[in-house]
């Protein structure tokens, strides 16, 4: 027996069409579980910092006279975390890093030197961007500058 003697030109169109949509749906559905499957593995594999403060009290600190605040860090990650800039909020703030890649569980610094020459309180700001940060983590140094 013949395939449209068995079915009318309609039927037969229109399972066409859903079959054709199943095998699209199909595809469709493999291709976006396995992008998934793949971000999710570059967030679990993505490097992951954990600060021991993000902000340092320098307390009353005397004129002319620089101060340095540490900032320390874990890698938490599972990949080698790599500080790619440091900026200071002015020129008055000098900043220094780690420059080598910090292996995971492994610790790092950003230093920041104040230079203490104003009177007054201060609240200075250093912007770290690293391989692992969608955008610049902030630090804050502050304190008052106090005449000897």
């Amino acid at each position: 027996m013949h395939l449209c003697a068995m079915f009318n030109i309609k039927t037969f169109n229109h399972m066409k069409t859903v079959g054709l949509f199943l095998i699209m749906f199909f595809f469709g559905t493999t291709a976006f579980a396995q992008m998934t499957s793949s971000l999710v593995k570059v967030e679990e594999a993505k490097a992951a910092i954990s600060w021991n403060a993000q902000v340092v009290d320098l307390g009353k600190i005397d004129q002319g006279k620089p101060e340095t605040a540490v900032f320390s860090f874990t890698n938490t990650g599972k990949t080698p975390l790599l500080i790619t800039a440091v900026q200071a909020s002015c020129g008055c703030t000098t900043p220094e890093y780690s420059k080598e890649p910090i292996a995971p569980g492994k610790s790092g610094f950003v230093k920041a030197t104040y230079n203490a020459a104003n009177q007054g309180a201060f609240n200075k700001t250093v912007m770290v961007t690293t391989n692992q940060s969608e955008g610049p983590i902030s630090l804050v140094l502050k304190g008052e500058v106090v005449t000897k």
